[in-house]
């Protein structure tokens, strides 16, 4: 009898958007408390859960995603390292198992900068980990970790308290390698699409090709079991919870009417999915396995 496999097959999975080429990257998964989503009681997030076959409390799936294009290679955004818990933090060996150098990779782009999202840019010595990268991020993000004021009032507030530090400590090896912006083409083939609340940057990326297009979203779902049918239910780490419920509320509005496509970073992996309503709610439609790219 041959030895049992010890590990889960690489978190690598390749989707064409026309001349482009997207691979979903798993960082791993992040397990915590209801107690962090607002306006809903953790017993009915529990029994939406339960409803849809997911472990209780809640499990987050950290995604992120190569793009290829025009000869070019960016990723968005860059997972947890190791700085989180041991079942996140995948990113660089599934970056090994596709093949892709992190040296190779000439842009970073950020959704915005919370650890799950950024804690990967530096490594422990405070050295770059995509050292030929330029760091790209909406303005608005850049300017709100650089405030000394809003880290006054999130240390006030205890929301994050630590993410500031953490922010400015990811982005110093990159310094004079960022630039902003704060919409259209970012690379080719990318537009980006501010989508501000969770944070007053957070963006998303719109891949278009041909006829083909894509919406990575971000963070507009934390827990999409409960967040695309209760689009209210906010989340501890919004920054702003009123913008970040209008923000989900109009985006799950218009992929739905137009049947976008939609990836996100804390889908479960792969992360691909439409919106659908059904009896006037929304609904997650994780798209079919597709052996083809």
């Amino acid at each position: 009898m041959s030895e049992l496999p010890t590990h889960q097959v690489p978190g690598v999975h390749h989707r064409r958007i026309g001349d482009v080429l997207v691979t979903a990257l798993s960082d791993g998964f992040l397990e915590g408390s209801l107690a962090v989503l607002q306006n809903i009681s953790q017993e009915d997030a529990a029994a939406l859960l339960v409803a849809s076959f997911r472990p209780v409390p809640r499990r987050t799936s950290v995604n992120c995603f190569l793009i290829r294009s025009a000869g070019r290679v960016a990723l968005i955004d860059c997972g947890c390292a190791d700085s989180m818990q041991p079942t996140a933090g995948k990113l660089f060996d599934n970056l090994a198992a596709a093949g892709v150098d992190p040296a190779a990779i000439d842009t970073v782009f950020l959704t915005h900068m919370h650890p799950d999202h950024s804690n990967a840019l530096a490594d422990a010595s405070g050295a770059a980990r995509f050292p030929a990268a330029e760091l790209r991020m909406h303005e608005r993000e850049l300017a709100y970790w650089n405030d000394d004021a809003e880290a006054a009032r999130v240390a006030e507030t205890k929301q994050g308290v630590a993410y500031f530090p953490s922010a400015q400590a990811q982005m110093a090896p990159y310094r004079g390698k960022i630039r902003t912006f704060q919409d259209g083409e970012v690379f080719p083939g990318v537009t980006a699409v501010p989508l501000p609340g969770h944070t007053p940057g957070h963006t998303g990326y719109r891949v278009g090709s041909g006829s083909d297009s894509l919406l990575i979203w971000g963070d507009i779902a934390h827990v999409p079991e409960v967040q695309v049918p209760r689009p209210e239910v906010t989340i501890l780490f919004d920054v702003d919870p009123a913008q970040a419920q209008t923000t989900r509320r109009a985006i799950l509005a218009s992929v739905t009417a137009t049947r976008q496509l939609v990836a996100g970073m804390h889908l479960h992996f792969p992360g691909y999915a439409h919106v659908r309503e059904e009896h006037g709610a929304y609904r997650i439609v994780p798209e079919a396995w597709r052996l083809e790219f």
